[in-house]
């Protein structure tokens, strides 16, 4: 007999509900899971340095903190269980002034009537 139909005779409908497979547990604690939040949402701001937080530097925190070793691609699975998405926005160079940036927008273009 199919083990579906075992379950559904068992359990009724309850025994037709899929299970999360459990899978490796994660290397590291929920304590040690907050902190690592704590320090992406501190250290992900818009900085006016230009700086961003990069993958790498997420490992390198890690390893130093927890005393845990991550493998790259890993990582980006860690992450986004903990709810963060990967999202990168264009760096800002320390310099940059926006009035100037503004300005450029506005001159003529040789297509403008």
């Amino acid at each position: 007999m199919n083990l579906w139909v075992s379950n559904y005779l068992t359990n009724g409908l309850e025994g037709l509900e899929s299970k999360k497979a459990k899978g490796r547990t994660c290397y590291l604690t929920e304590r040690q899971k907050q902190t690592l939040c704590s320090y992406i949402e501190e250290h992900s701001q818009d900085k006016h340095e230009g700086g961003r937080l990069t993958g790498e530097s997420i490992l390198a925190y890690i390893e130093q903190t927890f005393g845990v070793t991550y493998h790259h691609n890993a990582i980006y699975k860690l992450l986004k269980s903990l709810g963060f998405s990967w999202i990168t926005s264009r760096s800002r160079h320390p310099k940059q002034q926006t009035g100037v940036q503004d300005a450029y927008k506005k001159l003529p273009t040789g297509n403008d009537p």
